[in-house]
């Protein structure tokens, strides 16, 4: 079925960039969850919103803004129980309001339940037409209340039964956190487009409790062990009972988004079971050899350059140098002076160490160029502090098509590499040379010898079936 234009916009409002997180068995739920969102930041500063449930009911809060200013201490003594499920997102397009954050709750004949989502479902628009069809009223613009208002109208009459048919009727990429008055369960797409980490914590009194979350930073800070994922078609429920796992379908071709490893995680997270600085390192190694540069210092974009950058250094015997620094303290808005400052929203949030790039050759270490304006600005930064040359290296081959699997990328008319020749975009960027690492070489890198990644993004070859305006873009390519 094709979709019209004017559910196309609609189509954009539902890609989301999230982190979610959910632990069982801890009498100071919320607190630990607000920590892991903390760890997570990064994933989403749009919004975020915590679910917590007393056994008898489920309490709720969510609100825009980064976590920490959300949730003070007097917000999160609201929020009792052993249990709780966290969101934090940023809308990858359309909609920015309260009325998108999660989690999203309901109370409906499977009693209260509250559920968080990473991903983007490809199917959305169809599911979203056909309830609202058979009286189902929507009250966002998020692909998530789909999921809610399937598992509302089952008639399965257990909650676990309900998602299960839920998740047999969603397509594209998903992991799910859902919290019930008393059990908490996951699940992950067949695909395993997007990760979901699983890991135990230690009470003082010997309970154990569980932990779910998009990336393993976020058991690192509040002292938990990472045991493993939560596998690709798995749903995991854990409750009074203890802890079952099950398939609710038959796995199929993973399909782990390469992208989380290139920019998107976090260093020090293991994510798909690998460590994500070492990823990169070895990215930073492998463009070296294929792309050489003679230099004299090697600079990252941070922060996701830096591992690749590092790796680079090591690989080519070409000095490691900070010379940009980021000033993490940028807000999504700023107030701009009145007379135009050229390139003024990259200076602020990075600034060059004059010293460092004075009268020398850089290699400036990035890890994408998307439509090519940030970069420019930056090309033009390094030079203007005193650089010679100024090669840029990108530790991922050219972006040439947009994601629809959760990732925030723009349409293919603006990825400048979807319409230009790599000269043409070292042209625009007015770098001295142009390099990407290649696509067999990010394998590599991510030790994917299994064909488990998806590069959809790089190649235009999609794992599923996608279908967005008058183009259909199958498995085996996009037209």
């Amino acid at each position: 079925m094709m979709i019209s234009s004017e559910e196309e916009s609609v189509f954009d409002k539902l890609h989301e960039e999230c982190g979610v997180f959910a632990l069982y068995g801890h009498p100071e739920a919320a607190n630990l969850v607000y920590l892991g969102l903390y760890a997570l930041q990064h994933r989403g500063q749009e919004s975020a919103g915590i679910a917590s449930s007393d056994g008898r009911k489920i309490h709720s809060l969510r609100n825009m803004g980064h976590v920490a200013d959300i949730f003070t201490p007097d917000v999160l003594n609201q929020l009792p129980g052993e249990l709780a499920i966290g969101h934090t997102r940023y809308s990858t397009a359309g909609e920015t309001s309260l009325k998108n954050a999660q989690p999203l709750s309901v109370a409906c004949n499977k009693g209260q339940v509250a559920v968080a989502h990473n991903g983007n479902l490809t199917n959305a628009i169809e599911l979203r037409r056909e309830l609202e069809e058979d009286g189902s009223i929507f009250q966002s613009t998020s692909d998530t209340e789909v999921i809610l208002h399937l598992v509302a109208r089952s008639r399965e009459r257990t909650l676990s039964g309900a998602l299960r048919d839920a998740l047999l009727q969603i397509e594209g990429a998903f992991s799910l956190v859902f919290l019930a008055q008393d059990r908490i369960i996951v699940a992950r797409d067949p695909h395993g487009f997007r990760p979901l980490a699983m890991g135990r914590l230690e009470l003082p009194d010997g309970r154990e409790a569980t932990v779910f979350a998009s990336e393993t930073c976020a058991f690192d800070l509040i002292g938990a062990t990472y045991v493993n994922d939560v596998e690709p078609g798995e749903m995991v429920i854990v409750g009074p009972e203890g802890t079952t796992r099950e398939r609710y379908t038959p796995p199929q071709v993973r399909a782990h988004c390469v992208f989380e490893h290139v920019y998107f995680s976090r260093p020090d997270s293991i994510v798909f079971g690998k460590p994500v600085a070492q990823s990169r390192e070895m990215m930073g190694r492998l463009l070296a050899r294929e792309h050489p540069a003679d230099a004299d210092v090697v600079v990252p974009v941070p922060d996701s350059g830096v591992a690749s950058a590092i790796g680079y250094a090591a690989e080519s015997g070409i000095p490691y140098r900070q010379a940009l620094i980021r000033n993490h303290y940028v807000g999504r808005t700023f107030i701009e002076p009145s007379q135009a400052i050229r390139d003024f929203g990259v200076k602020l949030k990075l600034n060059p160490v004059r010293h460092l790039l004075e009268g020398r050759r850089v290699v400036l270490v990035d890890d994408s160029i998307v439509r090519g304006t940030t970069s420019r600005k930056i090309v033009r930064m390094v030079r203007n502090a005193g650089a010679r040359e100024v090669h840029l290296r990108i530790s991922g081959p050219p972006t040439v098509s947009p994601c629809y699997y959760g990732v925030d990328t723009p349409s293919q008319r603006e990825l400048i590499a979807a319409n230009n020749t790599v000269e043409e975009i070292r042209q625009f960027v007015e770098a001295d040379s142009l390099a990407y690492l290649s696509l067999e070489s990010l394998s590599k890198a991510v030790d994917d010898a299994n064909d488990n990644f998806c590069y959809a993004c790089y190649t235009g070859r999609y794992p599923t079936l996608v279908q967005i305006g008058e183009i259909v873009m199958a498995k085996t390519g996009c037209c």
